[in-house]
């Protein structure tokens, strides 16, 4: 296929890729693990892929930028931003430190609370996913761009619903008893959770639990460029059709609330 993404796009995945090559350098070898206020692991492969991206992203536009490694921008200062650079550049801690491989680099595009572009880069799975809204969505391998598109239920498959691999709450079971028919449960890591929707290799993302918005901003715009959605979930009702869209940079709070991406 050929280069599909215009410039901008195409110097964002370039910036993820360089900030993937430094998490793979020390991916590779022994690496010190250093402890956060709310006790996440952080790595240097964290803190490398964050000075990267920033000092690119700073080189390429003067937009904000808020990025898991320097969060500590007042929501004062903050709500003032209708256009910013969302960052995580590590998404998937705990998955580098197992080495399985299902780890992130994440930079979206926010404008008035919606991404509009993202790139998610698996360095250790040589792969990348792009959204650009209104535009299309694409994985990418060795420079080769294959689109992709979110995939309805089509009423008589198994439902593949990525979950996680230890058990499941009440609240994911409850959901999963009001589908029509059989479920699997897909496992993945990180912000790849998200992007197995856009891709068609599952029909739901539930999220039940903790999340901040550089953890889903990136995979987000790739899964509405897919032509999914994602929804606010509410436990009680967790399929309703009418649920707002989940939104960015609207509340003093980055933590996200609980929502569901459905093709």
């Amino acid at each position: 296929m050929t280069q599909p993404l215009n410039s901008l796009a195409q110097k964002v995945l370039a910036i993820a890729k360089e900030a993937g090559d430094k998490i793979m350098a020390i991916y590779e070898k022994d690496f010190a693990i250093y402890e956060k206020q709310d006790t996440s692991p952080l790595t240097e492969a964290d803190l490398a892929a964050h000075n990267v991206i920033v000092n690119a992203l700073e080189a390429e536009s003067d937009l904000p930028i808020l990025s898991e490694e320097s969060a500590d921008i007042s929501w004062e200062e903050r709500k003032t931003w209708s256009s910013y650079w969302l960052v995580d550049p590590l998404d998937g801690t705990k998955e580098f430190i197992k080495k399985n491989g299902e780890f992130t680099v994440n930079i979206a595009l926010i404008e008035n609370g919606k991404p509009t572009m993202g790139v998610v880069y698996a360095p250790a799975l040589n792969k990348s996913y792009v959204g650009i809204v209104g535009e299309g969505a694409w994985t990418e391998v060795n420079d080769e761009f294959t689109a992709i598109s979110a995939r309805k239920h089509d009423g008589a498959e198994v439902w593949k619903v990525v979950g996680s691999r230890s058990h499941q709450s009440p609240e994911i079971q409850n959901l999963l008893a009001q589908l029509k028919g059989e479920t699997e449960l897909v496992a993945m890591g990180s912000s790849l959770k998200l992007c197995l929707v856009a891709e068609g290799e599952a029909h739901l993302y539930p999220r039940l639990g903790p999340t901040s918005e550089w953890d889903t901003g990136a995979a987000h715009a790739v899964a509405l460029a897919a032509g999914a959605n994602v929804t606010v979930l509410d436990p009680e009702n967790p399929l309703d059709d009418n649920a707002d869209a989940l939104t960015y940079n609207q509340k003093e709070s980055v933590l996200n609330p609980f929502f569901l991406v459905s093709a």
